[in-house]
């Protein structure tokens, strides 16, 4: 294998590893039953809603909007490599799926507070982790994550104020939907897609990076840079 093959298997393989990692965190913020983050929020209470169809593939379905989103940002930067990004979705959406049916385990949803906060607090850690392997690995990214940077780049806003208009409305469309499809404002009544931690996810998960990202970043980055 010469240099430039090992350095795409490494670089995909870290950045697939980020995909599981934060798959896994949606799955357990599911479980948690006390609200999950917010780019998985309108997935979720759609699968409530369509029980026929998979909160992956609802997943990787509304994904698909930030593809167009990109393309209506980009207009004629748009270019069909950005197309691509429909393979990590799909991907990924295939991965919160094998996640939720990992943690079926798990009683289902979780009824005791505590348990729920610690399922919760966890699934930030996934999540934070997961983001900067997908960042270091600079291979696979999704379509969310890299709407928020082409439309930093575009507009010269602060990262975390357009990462909490993007929180905010995504979180404002699930409570409405809820509201429509259940007549409640948090979810079905048994599944809690918002609550309080959908704030804790929104809030805790950029601040557990400051935490992690220090550490895989010296564990990884080395790695990567050698074999680029």
């Amino acid at each position: 294998m010469n240099n430039a093959a090992k350095g795409i298997l490494v670089r995909y393989g870290i950045s697939t590893l980020g995909l599981v990692v934060v798959a896994l965190g949606v799955g357990l913020s599911i479980k948690s039953n006390l609200g999950i983050a917010p780019l998985s929020c309108i997935p979720t209470v759609l699968n409530l809603k369509f029980t026929a169809v998979s909160v992956g593939t609802f997943t990787w379905i509304f994904n698909l909007l930030f593809i167009v989103i990109q393309a209506f940002v980009l207009k004629k930067d748009f270019k069909w490599t950005h197309v691509l990004q429909v393979l990590p979705i799909l991907i990924f959406g295939y991965m919160v799926d094998g996640a939720i049916w990992l943690f079926d385990a798990i009683q289902s949803p979780a009824t005791n507070y505590w348990v729920q906060l610690v399922l919760c607090l966890v699934s930030v850690v996934l999540t934070a982790v997961g983001i900067r392997l997908e960042v270091v690995g600079e291979g696979w990214i999704l379509p969310a994550d890299n709407l928020l940077h082409i439309i930093t780049q575009r507009t010269h806003a602060k990262f975390a104020v357009v990462k909490v208009l993007l929180d905010v409305t995504l979180v404002s469309v699930t409570v409405i939907l809820a509201l429509v499809f259940f007549g409640l404002l948090t979810g079905n009544g048994h599944t809690m897609v918002v609550r309080e931690g959908t704030l804790i996810q929104a809030v805790l998960t950029g601040l557990c990076m400051h935490l992690t990202d220090p550490l895989i970043n010296g564990w990884l980055q080395p790695v990567v840079a050698k074999v680029k």
